[in-house]
């Protein structure tokens, strides 16, 4: 069997990230791009990946001519892996796009994730429910990456259907919802998670499948299988750790990772030069060895220039998505620019770039606060043009995360400002109790009449996936997260939120998950200083009674 796995390139997603995967693996890669590429015909694994929104995907699919190719090398019986949109495609068509079909092999129509009792999209790790012979190596103790907001919703009998057609299935809940985590049959297998971002079980999964094998599973005790099908605490998913790393060019022009308070990350004495705390591209992969369920990489500074031309931070991306196989997000300088020409370059196409080199989210920051003010000058609507609403339309909305630098403003009475405001345990020196929280702009420099409350709000209304809430008052305090901040934010969306700012031990992390909604928690400074480990963090939940994914699940 050849070493080469082709994989079709339809520019939807992050491909970096599997191209690395599968070459970690041992073999070669071939893109294929064009349906007139010889080595279709030759190809004797082939891996059909999507990401973002359905009916971008299968259109782009078809309009590019690649039905009736992928239609005849599945009938000639060669392997075909699916991944996320790639499994979607498989199906009939999609409620996120009525107009669009996918390849029919699977005459069901997928739903979106019902909302009312959960965040949507599904972002985290999820287990597999095991009530059925799995194949490809699939383990119900081990944990693999979702993230989409709709799915093949199963009942009874869409399930007995499925089977009586020969489908084997490996299902997942989210919530009360069953859905479809991954499909076989014959030489068609596909999965709704990313195994290319699953760690050391995702990877297996993948070379599982290069080598057309379905190793035995370990010999669990069935109260180990019975206690994880049975725990569904936080919708099914485990509490994610990200680590942060805040990248910005030092003096001599170099790309360091710093951390200071409250933005402020020069040293205090001697030579006042930026802190170094190491090479962004060795910690990424410290913290993947730690555990760290993603990386998130802030570029500080954003682009001297134009984004196009930042190669050190795309260099870092491409570089750190060889050896780290959890999800990489990237902030910073995601917006329409003006090119050193004079070019205009739409924040599409620079998000575009990122994804192309490893990024599986971009985070949108300063220009996420000026597309929330234009949709209250709007009447409450978007007019299609904002970072946000481009990059979601192409990419879908889990792609999108909106970074948000806020800071808390006492009033005597909401009357005083126009923004949501919330009654707080903590009165400043004045003895006031109601407070609200403004965000600000540019790293914190500047303030906007615009509270945090609506921001989110309108942002997940113009298509965002997540919230990144950082706290300028906590920044760098080492004190724990703003507990009333998240919790107000999390009532103001239901998408899910990260908690960030602030965490100086485990016991911070316990109290975000556990004293509010939090549905992540970033940590910076905590594991760049060496005093806790992402590990650390995670024995300590695990020993508090909270689900986290250790390396070895």
């Amino acid at each position: 069997m050849s070493s080469t796995v082709h994989v079709i390139d339809v520019e939807s997603g992050n491909l970096q990230s599997l191209t690395n995967a599968i070459e970690y693996l041992g073999y070669k890669v071939h893109l294929i791009k064009t349906p007139s590429d010889p080595e279709l015909a030759n190809a004797n694994r082939l891996i059909l990946p999507g990401v973002g929104n359905y009916g971008h995907f299968v259109d782009n699919l078809f309009s590019r001519g690649f039905e009736q190719p992928i239609k005849s090398y599945i009938s000639s019986g060669r392997p075909i892996m699916g991944i996320c949109v790639g499994l979607q495609a498989l199906f009939s068509g999609s409620v996120e796009s009525p107009e669009s079909s996918g390849l029919k092999l699977i005459e069901l129509v997928l739903g979106r994730f019902n909302d009312d009792e959960k965040p949507v999209p599904q972002i985290g790790w999820n287990s597999i429910i095991d009530d059925d012979e799995l194949f490809f190596g699939l383990d119900p103790l081990k944990r693999y990456y979702f993230v989409h907001s709709f799915a093949a919703i199963l009942n009874e009998s869409i399930e007995q259907k499925l089977k009586n057609q020969g489908w084997k299935l490996a299902k997942a809940r989210y919530g009360t919802e069953e859905f479809i985590a991954a499909v076989w049959r014959q030489n068609v297998f596909a999965t709704q998670f990313h195994p290319e971002k699953s760690g050391k079980a995702g990877l297996q999964i993948i070379d599982n499948f290069l080598k057309q094998q379905h190793p035995k599973l370990p010999n669990y005790l069935e109260e180990e299988k019975q206690l994880l099908s049975n725990d569904y605490s936080n919708y099914g998913l485990t509490r994610r750790i990200i680590a942060c790393l805040d990248v910005r060019s030092n003096d001599q022009g170099d790309l360091v990772v710093t951390k200071g308070d409250q933005y402020d990350v020069r040293e205090k004495e001697g030579n006042k030069d930026v802190k170094n705390l190491g090479k962004p591209v060795q910690l990424a992969k410290k913290y993947y060895q730690q555990g760290a369920d993603e990386v998130t990489f802030l570029n500080i500074t954003s682009f001297r220039d134009c984004p196009l031309r930042d190669a050190p931070m795309l260099q870092v991306l491409k570089n750190s998505a060889k050896t780290v196989f959890v999800p990489l997000t990237v902030g910073g300088g995601i917006k329409d620019i003006v090119d050193v020409d004079g070019t205009k370059i739409p924040a599409l196409e620079v998000a575009s770039l990122y994804f192309r080199s490893g990024a599986d989210k971009v985070s949108i920051g300063t220009d996420a606060v000026y597309a929330a003010e234009k949709f209250y000058a709007l009447g409450g609507h978007g007019d299609g043009t904002s970072p946000i609403e481009t990059i979601s339309k192409a990419y879908g909305a889990q792609a999108v995360v909106i970074s948000v630098d806020p800071k808390r403003v006492y009033v005597d009475s909401p009357s005083d400002t126009k923004n949501k405001t919330f009654k707080t345990k903590f009165p400043d020196s004045k003895g006031r109790t109601w407070c609200w929280y403004q965000c600000t702009i540019k790293g914190g420099r500047e303030s906007r009449d615009l509270g945090v409350w609506e921001l989110t709000r309108a942002c997940e209304r113009l298509g965002a996936g997540e919230i990144l809430l950082n706290c300028i008052d906590k920044d760098g305090s080492n004190s724990g997260y703003d507990l009333e901040l998240i919790q107000h934010v999390k009532d103001a969306v239901r998408i899910p939120v990260i908690a960030s700012s602030g965490a100086g031990n485990p016991e911070h992390f316990e109290e975000a998950f556990t004293e509010t909604g939090a549905d992540a928690c970033l940590g910076a400074g905590i594991f760049h200083r060496g005093e806790y480990t992402v590990n650390d963090v995670k024995e300590f939940l695990l020993t508090h009674g909270l689900k986290v994914r250790m390396d070895n699940n």
